[in-house]
């Protein structure tokens, strides 16, 4: 535990003296909800540009529930390395600062206490984040690979497993108790891979992105509503409003529920190979739509 703390502070201490231009590079984002951004409606939108959506790779948002703290992940394209973003409402006024290096993909668990780094995790304290923790031996196993897990406000986890076939497994809470965690179902678990998965905060359903003979191109995003006997419904393709002949994935919906926020990277065909990729956001009509369809 305390070699990925001391890991987690030097690397942030590298950071500071050698590549704080990140930081330095943005002026303070305007007042109001989502950075001050004008709401986007059913065609998706870049997501803050010169803020979150910038010249480095952008992943991963999560909000905490009052709105008042964004979390992501960014690759500084300069040096390689990546870090995890906060920008924090203060006096209505958005400022950013670094956590420290990424560890997993960043997300907020519903209550905005706890941010999830694929297998490990940290928790907020009087004074701030607490060191890097585990989530134990029945989710953080040397045999498995957890770029993201996502937690519903029940306590169910969903994650990814890059080592095994790029598969989702889910792990219930029954009776105060961590369960061992399962396969997902081919309904799910299909296409060439599946990755980056977010369940919903009351669990209803899971979005995540794939390749599969149904979509659109390179990856794609899918979400899959749970049914009333308990089982999970097929697979949908978000669509081609939100899917593109690129890279959608990363997918998220806001706390307040009004959003769907995700990643794009255009075909290499399109931009070249230098392009590093926006968020994007859209209304969540774009995905409530298919919940009766």
């Amino acid at each position: 535990m305390k070699r990925y703390l001391v890991q987690f502070v030097l690397s942030a201490m590298c950071y500071l003296s050698s590549a704080a231009c990140i930081a330095e590079e943005q002026l303070p984002a305007p007042e109001g909800p989502y950075l001050g951004q004008q709401p986007p409606g059913i065609i998706p939108k870049v997501f803050a540009p010169g803020y979150v959506s910038t010249r480095h790779r952008d992943h991963s948002v999560s909000f905490t529930p009052d709105l008042k703290e964004l979390y992501f992940s960014r690759k500084d394209i300069d040096t390689g390395k990546w870090w995890i973003i906060q920008f924090k409402q203060q006096n209505k006024q958005w400022k950013q600062s670094i956590i420290g290096p990424r560890v997993g993909r960043p997300i907020l668990s519903p209550d905005g206490n706890t941010l999830h780094l694929g297998s490990k995790y940290i928790t907020r304290t009087p004074n701030g984040w607490s060191e890097i923790k585990s989530l134990g031996p029945l989710i953080d196993r040397d045999d498995w690979g957890i770029m993201r897990l996502s937690s519903s406000a029940d306590g169910t986890y969903i994650f990814d497993d890059y080592k095994n076939n790029d598969v989702l497994r889910i792990s219930k809470v029954k009776h105060g108790k961590r369960q061992p965690a399962e396969l997902l179902g081919p309904k799910i678990n299909a296409g060439m891979w599946t990755a980056h998965p977010f369940i919903a905060a009351d669990g209803s359903y899971i979005i995540w992105d794939s390749e599969k003979e149904d979509g659109y191109g390179d990856t794609d995003l899918y979400v899959s509503f749970l049914q009333k006997d308990g089982h999970w419904g097929d697979a949908i393709n978000l669509g081609e409003t939100i899917n593109t002949d690129g890279i959608e994935a990363g997918g998220y919906v806001s706390p307040d529920g009004k959003y769907f926020f995700f990643n794009r990277t255009p075909s290499k065909e399109k931009i070249g190979t230098d392009h590093e990729g926006d968020v994007y956001w859209v209304d969540i009509q774009a995905i409530e739509k298919l919940r009766h369809e």
